[in-house]
């Protein structure tokens, strides 16, 4: 299945765009190719995960603070459960990488195992985070997307994923997310909510902020149907349904 995935009518296009992508790298100056190279390997999953944090510390703050943070807990572990799934997937398929498909024709821009390269790893973890992400809040999901299209290019641009690949682990990301969200949130959501009522209620929900010195306490405007107990803040995020 990896001969015909590398060789047959779709692998001749795949190809064609891994071998232009990686081409690139003669047209930049020394070391900008190596650095573009790592910022895939290592740079873009580190900033995923970093958007991870920021949309649990925005979902904090959020009225519906307990969706929110379970929302955002089921990218984190959602991107997990993909990579899980595609070790399977990686054994059955058996796809050589490029470099080791096409040696002396690809610049390999850095060390790498060639084990299997059908799906990416790379393509299906911040795929899930970013659909993930934009099942709790657009604005962070969206910003996801735009890091997983950048991961893409840069693993063909560094010789050790075709595109197939790539579109591989984003379809495999996006799977796992959308199909187990239903019953994850079912279970996620009350778990996250009973937290409040512990001392880890500050994981869930951001302590309420301090009055300015002099001013007294904050006070909030009270609209309809707001009562004792309700929460003041504002929600910023669409959330999943």
């Amino acid at each position: 299945m990896g001969s015909q995935l590398a060789d047959g009518p779709g692998g001749n296009v795949d190809w064609s765009v891994v071998h232009w992508v990686n081409g690139l790298a003669e047209h930049l100056p020394h070391g900008v190719d190596s650095a573009l190279a790592y910022l895939g390997e290592y740079g873009v999953p580190f900033a995923s995960v970093l958007l991870l944090l920021g949309a649990w510390l925005t979902a904090r703050r959020e009225q519906s603070a307990p969706a929110g943070v379970a929302g955002v807990l089921w990218a984190g572990l959602a991107a997990g459960l993909a990579l899980l799934m595609n070790i399977p997937v990686r054994e059955m398929v058996e796809r050589p990488r490029p470099f080791v498909d096409h040696p002396g024709q690809i610049d390999l821009l850095l060390k790498h195992q060639s084990n299997g390269s059908f799906a990416s790893d790379h393509a299906t973890f911040i795929m899930a985070v970013a659909i993930g992400l934009f099942l709790v809040n657009r604005r962070y999901g969206l910003i996801g997307i735009g890091l997983a299209a950048i991961e893409g290019f840069l693993r063909m641009f560094a010789g050790v994923h075709y595109p197939s690949d790539i579109l591989g682990g984003y379809a495999l990301g996006t799977a796992v997310v959308l199909l187990l969200a239903p019953i994850a949130m079912a279970v996620l959501t009350p778990f996250v909510q009973a937290l409040t009522r512990t001392a880890l209620a500050p994981l869930v929900r951001a302590p309420a902020r301090a009055s300015r010195r002099g001013r007294g306490p904050a006070v909030h405007p009270v609209g309809p149907g707001d009562g004792p107990g309700s929460d003041p803040e504002r929600p910023d995020q669409d959330l999943a349904a």
